[in-house]
């Protein structure tokens, strides 16, 4: 039986939301940009506070002009239209003031992940042809490591402190030393950048290879930084938003800062997401709206109840990966009235938004998407006798294929064989095509929605999972983790784990010939080669590989079998949650996994 109430509610969110689901993104020739955004939301709240973060306060006016002094600082510096920077910074003002000040030039932002170290640092910095590298103080050793590699003459290289007590290392620049110095007026040629032009490189982790560089264009920043704000969260001036989410991410730089900008609300930037810490925060600096992604919710709930938490001044949060199975949980212990759980990558054409605030939902979409069926043991998509994909019926997860037209375009990385990789064509009719965003997804009920269909998010296929809130290429693992002195041959897949959001890595290792697992030499080389989200959670030791007959790694009996002891002969190892070493599984310990109360 339909409920009046929710029909009522239902009808009254698609009428405030729809005159912003019918606007349409620019055309890339329109004029249009983040720095022209930025300016015009300045014009209508230039006095009104825009970033506060570890104690110090900034008006969207300041911030402003502080980008452009910024700007005009680089461009003395030989920044021009075109020109890719890489800029590696934690979660800070100068992160945000250096970014919007490559916009306002023109120029690219390469926004690098800034945990990452060695080679796949410099193959970052270098795949976006980073002209110059913007260095934070906090990131600056991992940086130095690779420095000789990258051929930069010290000219390219610009520190930026963290504080003010830090020592600019030799053969930089210190870049805020002087910045005071430049004009605070807008760049007048800000007006003529082109929707159409490349913004950021965002990076992302693909099915092979090393990370590759998403280019987002001030168009497609623009479609995913509008709905945020317009039709996700529906801000407005008077919100504060919690921003915590790396910035360097899609979500945190596009959802969260996009609904900022377009709203003229402000933000408590925070480094890094702290659990203990989140609700001290939310009621110090009374936070409407925060950004989310579903691990951070699982981590709050995981929290005892404290005093905070009551009454606390969060309505609605807006991100991706909160699980069906806490949702309502989440929803109902802090009095969330409304949750806009979204789904979208760096790269890909296809977005959706849970506009109507319906429960356990990835929302709807204005793409042309389907779902075809997928064999996830053999990693391949199901065809019929004629060839032909076989698309699924309501209820059934299937892979997501997303239509790319000129309305929902492919803007693709900077290399364009990846590009190709990632779209099917003649999937339906002759000459279409598809962008393949590798993520099995099923339509659900979700009651009365006006019609619109409603999709929820399942799992991801292939070679790449989510832990940490990162995607992990098992390829890129398993190249790094196959040039130990140790390792014949890594067979990196992931596995659940009880009350973990994703799946946490596991590697399967055949040593070379007359080795004996040398677990304190491997661990020193997973800390040092990977970054902290990649490194395989479990080790498990095989005399030989498991191989098709064609070579191909095997992982679906892996998968199935994963750490579970019952089930497994051969030794398996553990890394701990915060441990800096393996050490042997035993019966104990697997236990606490099974129950969750592990702390992964």
């Amino acid at each position: 039986m339909l409920n009046i109430k929710e029909i009522v509610r239902v009808t009254k969110d698609f009428i405030r939301i729809v005159p912003d689901l019918a606007v349409k993104p620019p055309s890339v020739e329109e004029p249009i940009s983040l720095a022209s955004i930025l300016e015009a939301t300045v014009s209508e709240h230039s006095d009104r506070n825009m970033i506060i973060f570890e104690g110090r306060e900034l008006s969207w006016g300041e911030f402003n002009a502080l980008t452009n002094q910024c700007a005009h600082a680089l461009i003395a510096r030989g920044i021009s239209r075109g020109d890719a920077v890489a800029v590696i910074m934690e979660n800070r003002i100068e992160f945000l003031t250096t970014v919007f000040a490559l916009q306002k030039i023109g120029a690219i932002a390469g926004l690098i992940n800034n945990s990452l170290a060695g080679p796949q640092l410099q193959h970052c910095i270098q795949v976006a042809g980073s002209k110059m590298c913007l260095v934070g103080e906090e990131v600056y050793d991992n940086f130095a490591a690779i420095r000789p590699q990258l051929g930069l003459a010290d000219s390219a290289i610009l520190w930026v402190a963290d504080g003010s007590e830090g020592v600019c290392p030799e053969g930089s620049e210190n870049f805020l030393s002087n910045v005071a110095e430049y004009p605070t007026t807008n760049l007048p040629d800000t007006a003529t950048i082109l929707a159409g032009d490349t913004a950021l490189y965002i990076f992302t982790s693909g099915t092979t290879g090393m990370p590759k560089a998403a280019k987002i264009t001030h168009r497609r920043w623009i479609s995913g930084g509008y709905p945020a704000g317009k039709v996700g969260l529906l801000a407005k001036p008077t919100d504060r938003f919690y921003l915590c989410l790396p910035l360097f991410h899609g979500t945190g730089f596009i959802c969260g800062l996009g609904a900022i900008l377009y709203s003229g609300a402000s933000m408590f930037l925070r480094r890094k997401f702290s659990a203990s810490e989140f609700w001290l925060d939310a009621q110090q600096y009374q936070t409407t709206c925060f950004i989310y992604v579903g691990e951070l919710c699982r981590y709050l709930l995981a929290q005892p109840v404290c005093d905070a938490e009551m009454d606390n001044p969060l309505e609605r949060v807006f991100g991706n990966g909160l699980r069906p199975d806490i949702w309502l949980q989440f929803k109902g212990r802090f009095a969330i009235d409304r949750v806009c759980e979204f789904y979208g990558s760096s790269e890909g054409n296809v977005g959706f938004v849970n506009a109507l605030n319906k429960d356990k939902t990835m929302g709807m979409t204005a793409s042309t998407v389907i779902l075809v069926q997928y064999d996830v043991d053999s990693d391949e998509i199901v065809r019929d006798a004629q060839g032909k994909m076989i698309q699924v019926k309501k209820g059934t997860p299937g892979l997501l294929l997303g239509e790319i037209d000129e309305r929902f375009k492919f803007d693709g990385y900077t290399n364009s064989e990846a590009s190709e990789a990632k779209i099917l064509r003649d999937v339906i009719k002759p000459g279409d095509a598809w962008f393949n965003t590798g993520d099995l997804v099923m339509q659900i009920d979700v009651g009365f929605a006006m019609g619109l269909k409603h999709y929820q998010f399942v799992d991801r296929v292939g070679d790449t999972f989510r832990w940490r809130s990162e995607n992990v290429s098992t390829n890129e693992v398993g190249e790094i983790l196959n040039a130990n002195v140790q390792v014949e041959l890594a067979n990196v897949f992931g596995v659940d784990v009880p009350a973990a959001e994703g799946k946490a890595g596991m590697v399967s290792l055949s040593l070379k010939a007359g080795r004996v697992f040398d677990v304190e030499e491997f661990s020193a080389y997973v800390r040092q080669h990977l970054p902290s989200f990649a490194q395989p959670v479990f080790v498990r030791i095989q005399s030989e590989a498991s191989t098709t007959g064609t070579f191909k790694l095997v992982k679906g009996e892996l998968r199935k079998q994963a750490y579970h002891l019952p089930e497994v002969s051969e030794d398996i190892y553990v890394m701990p949650p915060r441990g800096d070493a393996y050490q042997r599984l035993d019966e104990a310990y697997y236990q606490t996994i099974l129950a969750g109360t592990a702390g992964f």
